[in-house]
């Protein structure tokens, strides 16, 4: 498909967006750049346009492959661009980051809980 498709419809037919609406508000929050520069909600999206897209703390680099403005399946829609082999990379060492920090916050001492308290009780009359 040669066809042009405004920026918000792309992003959501590519599941980068789960309504046209919040597509939409990423746009105009600068959260989308089209080639380098921000771009308004009725851009026209361009077979081999780069766009960078931030998503929560993900950011996605990509270029447009296929311009459908139809919603598919999500293995259909990762047809629809190419992203970025740096960009993958810097997600997923993000995401391992933030996986390796949780886990170091479930392992910080607190507060013993009830059963706890009972058992240091327990103990320390005996």
């Amino acid at each position: 498909m040669n066809e042009k498709v405004r920026i918000d419809k792309w992003l959501w037919a590519a599941r980068f967006f789960k309504t046209r609406s919040l597509a939409r508000d990423a746009i105009k929050g600068g959260k989308v750049q089209l080639n380098g520069s921000r771009v308004k909600p009725g851009k026209t999206v361009e077979i081999e346009d780069r766009l960078t897209v931030r998503r929560g703390e993900d950011e996605y680099t990509i270029t447009v492959k296929d311009t459908g403005d139809r919603r598919v399946s999500a293995a259909l829609a990762f047809e629809r661009y190419e992203e970025d082999a740096g960009s993958q990379a810097r997600r997923e060492a993000a995401a391992e980051q933030r996986k390796a920090e949780y886990q170091a916050k479930e392992q910080r001492p607190r507060r013993p809980d009830k059963r706890q308290r009972r058992e240091i009780v327990r103990f320390t009359k005996s």
